[in-house]
């Protein structure tokens, strides 16, 4: 009997500690939540936008999802501390939500990535997580809140996709159709695609830009490296410059700011094109009094860096490729796509792939790690090299070793080998080892095949022709 009261004791101790740490742990919870939510002081009370970031603010999603951000009261306890800093470590290498918050308070269009992450998790219910609201019991989300924040979600889409030939309900969903046509100089385009495919540009006189970026295949020279001056081999493999005018950032590692800036990155690399500055290549041009006359009828006359990248970047903007059968499908012909390729659009989808693979280039938006579930590197079985460290070459920062920029999908099927190293020789090889080292899963050879049928439908048209 006194062996019962014993432990009906305890377990009613155990219970008033564990009402009375969740009581404290969901008071300091709303007080964080109020001073997280004094940054969106300045949004209107009434609007979507400051509903939805209540409702983040509300349910602790800066916890883990925010770099320093202030933690619950019990974060610095023993066994606490190491789980929640190893929580907080995967949380922000799947989705780092400040760019978001930042987007909202500046008024600045959201990431489509950002907000197919959110959705993706707002219905399959996989955030909060178990054991967080075994603590957090407000952390818990309401049907009415989810409606808040899709119905925010789909209004964000709505807002950037205005333009958008496809219908209302169509441009509140995370893929759409290439529309956006730039608005470019004719005559500056022009001296920039003649600039784009110039071998004077190089020391020697025999590499172009598109020479590893050639136009008739897919925008990229299907290496696995560049091969530059003097038959040198490079050290990563060459994006496809179709589409790139989407990219947030350019190159792998995402070091330009912009197109113009990817354009004076190469002339200058000893193993790309090897000219040793500016100066050097003004002097070949301004020989030429054909590319005389382009420079004064553009630039008044101006030989110069500035103008020739400029240039360059003007005749970039005019390489996209709309009109895939997929943006058909996505403009309402439903035929567009045969039921092996919407099989393939299904697994796509079940597999979260639009939730990197997002916005009209269904890429381009965000760097992430390569070999999220599984080691990659570990398992490609060659040395590290430089070129594997991704990002952190640029930034310095070690979270952002091993992430590269996500590619676009746009006309996949033409731009083998892939990924950065061109380790994946072919479309199947890619597919299978995004769905091992970045969804976790080993799909089937069936699987495989059907998502294959549907990115070959990304395929686009350039000057009115299919891309090939």
């Amino acid at each position: 009997m006194n062996k019962k009261k014993i432990a009906l004791g305890i377990v009613g101790v155990g219970l008033v500690a564990y009402f009375g740490t969740v009581y404290m742990v969901n008071q300091d919870d709303k007080k964080v939540a109020q001073q997280n939510l004094t940054q969106f002081s300045s949004l209107d009370q009434s609007t979507l936008d400051y509903q939805a970031m209540k409702v983040l603010a509300d349910k602790g999603c800066g916890y883990c999802h925010t770099p320093n951000s202030e933690m619950p009261f019990y974060s610095e306890m023993p066994v606490a501390k190491q789980i929640m800093e190893a929580d907080v470590k995967v949380a922000m290498r799947h989705f780092d939500m400040t760019n978001l918050f930042d987007d909202v308070k500046q008024s600045n269009p959201v990431s489509e990535v950002a907000l197919a992450r959110l959705e993706k998790v707002l219905y399959d219910d996989s955030m909060p997580p178990a054991i967080y609201l075994t603590m957090h019991w407000s952390a818990s989300m309401s049907k009415d809140e989810k409606h808040t924040l899709l119905k925010w979600i789909r209004e964000k889409r709505s807002e950037r996709h205005a333009q958008s030939p496809v219908s209302e309900e169509r441009k509140g969903k995370v893929l759409q159709p290439i529309y956006t046509m730039f608005e470019t100089d004719a005559d500056k385009a022009e001296l920039g695609k003649v600039l784009y495919h110039d071998t004077r540009l190089s020391g020697d006189n025999s590499v172009s830009c598109a020479s590893c970026h050639s136009l008739d295949t897919g925008g990229v020279d299907r290496l696995v490296t560049s091969v530059g001056i003097h038959g040198q081999v490079g050290g990563i493999n060459a994006p496809t410059v179709f589409n790139a005018v989407y990219n947030k950032l350019q190159f792998w590692d995402g070091r330009a700011a912009d197109l113009q800036d990817q354009a004076g990155g190469p002339p200058f690399n000893p193993i790309e094109m090897g000219s040793v500055d500016w100066d050097e290549i003004v002097d070949k041009l301004s020989q030429d009094p054909e590319m005389v006359a382009m420079f004064k009828k553009v630039y008044s006359g101006d030989i110069n860096g500035n103008n020739i990248t400029d240039a360059i970047a003007e005749f970039e903007k005019t390489l996209t490729t709309p009109n895939s059968r997929f943006d058909q499908y996505l403009m309402g012909n439903t035929d567009a796509l045969d039921s092996h390729e919407k099989y393939g659009l299904m697994l796509f989808k079940k597999y979260d792939c639009q939730t990197c693979h997002a916005g009209e280039a269904m890429g381009g938006e965000t760097f992430e790690t390569m070999g999220m579930k599984a080691d990659y590197f570990a398992d490609r079985g060659t040395e590290m090299t430089d070129a594997d460290l991704g990002r952190y070459n640029f930034t310095g920062n070690k979270e952002d070793k091993h992430k590269f920029k996500v590619p676009t999908l746009r006309n996949i099927e033409l731009t083998p080998p892939y990924f950065h190293d061109g380790h994946a020789d072919t479309l199947n090889k890619a597919i299978y080892d995004m769905g091992k080292y970045q969804v976790g899963v080993e799909m089937s050879e069936q699987e495989v095949d059907a998502i294959k049928a549907f990115l070959k439908t990304l395929t686009g048209d350039y000057e009115g022709r299919p891309l090939s």
